[in-house]
């Protein structure tokens, strides 16, 4: 190949470079940002649903984003409301539980030593309780305080820090989804005008599906949660299981999780139970599996029923390649995406070429 005029092409080329990695270089800076939008959108696509399930009721379009946006706000309240009272209880008792036990342990009424010798030997009668101890000994005496310290400190600096980043990301996140949603229609219109007229319709009708399934698929994700969380505070209840409100909430969030969620969320729970008893852990194990079974089988087959129906394979390859790219989210919206790309696939890639 001859080149004309090799510094202009040198010179376009490096440039054409310098674009590309200043592009891909924004897109790092902005991830945050672009996980922020991105977030909300899919929040915005699955609550249009209900939006346009009241509007049909008769509420027009303000009193239907009200109604929407009220219920959800008074529902994560509720959960607040329900769960902080039971933790902030629960780490006063442990504080004052420490503070007794360090005060004992200062006034001589408590030598921790004697106390784990007692309880090692009283539980397990075969073990050279002395040596385990001098092991322990050694390995404390062995311990740098200071640096443990240093670490623990940065450790709860960054805890913080982590948890304001959640709560400002929450923030923008709720901001993002309220005005997408409302602004919703004007958004989809404004992507039809860039497709050329003569297939703007044919355009028009997948987006209206693709974004179908994405919000029929996040209601009915948040409706197999709500459920989960429901009976799972009723059992827990009943079998006197310990903060049974802190694990019908743990139960409701696991289960927004495809795949593995409930699995995980029941697993907790269970070893949870443990702590009051082997037959309440046992009981508990026993209703989660029935429960899963009833759920995979019954409940969310005619939950799902309206969103694109997605192969076993292929939800199992998206959860974990969207795991992978964008941890706990990309999980969450690996299978509506998949579901998407299936629609297009049998609607566009599928009739081209049974016409060629």
């Amino acid at each position: 190949m001859k080149i004309q005029h090799p510094f202009s092409t040198a010179l376009a080329a490096t440039l054409g470079v310098g674009v590309g990695i200043l592009i891909i270089t924004g897109a790092q800076t902005l991830s945050t940002v672009l996980l922020y939008v991105g977030t909300a959108l899919f929040l915005a696509l699955g609550i249009d649903p209900l939006v346009t399930f009241l509007e049909r009721r008769g509420l027009p379009r303000w009193g239907a984003l009200l109604a929407t946006f009220a219920g959800i706000l008074a529902i994560g309240a509720g959960l607040v409301l329900m769960v902080a009272p039971i933790l902030t209880g629960q780490i006063a008792s442990l504080s004052a539980l420490i503070q007794k036990t360090v005060q004992s342990a200062i006034d001589g009424e408590w030598n921790p030593i004697n106390a784990a010798r007692d309880w090692l030997s009283d539980t397990f009668p075969l073990l050279e309780v002395d040596l385990v101890l001098d092991y322990v000994n050694d390995w404390w005496t062995s311990l740098n305080f200071a640096e443990i310290g240093a670490e623990l400190g940065t450790g709860l600096l960054s805890l913080g820090a982590g948890i304001a980043a959640f709560v400002t990301g929450a923030i923008i996140v709720t901001i993002l989804t309220i005005y997408f949603t409302s602004s919703m229609r004007s958004l989809k219109r404004s992507v039809y005008q860039l497709v050329p007229a003569s297939r703007r319709e044919r355009f028009i009708d997948l987006s209206d599906q693709i974004t179908a399934s994405v919000g029929y698929y996040v209601m009915g994700q948040v409706t197999l949660g709500a459920i989960n969380g429901i009976l799972s505070a009723i059992f827990l209840t009943i079998i006197n299981s310990p903060f049974p409100a802190v694990l019908a909430v743990v139960a409701f969030f696991f289960s927004l999780i495809p795949l593995v969620g409930t699995l995980t969320g029941s697993a907790i729970i269970v070893l949870v139970c443990l702590f009051a008893s082997p037959v309440t852990a046992l009981v508990a194990l026993v209703w989660y599996l029935v429960y899963m079974q009833v759920e995979a089988y019954l409940i969310s087959p005619r939950i799902m029923s309206r969103a694109v129906s997605v192969p076993g394979a292929v939800v199992v390859i998206a959860a974990l390649a969207g795991g992978s790219l964008l941890g706990l989210l990309g999980a969450l919206i690996a299978i509506p995406v998949a579901a998407s790309v299936l629609i297009i696939y049998r609607q566009v890639v599928i009739p081209r070429q049974n016409e060629l």
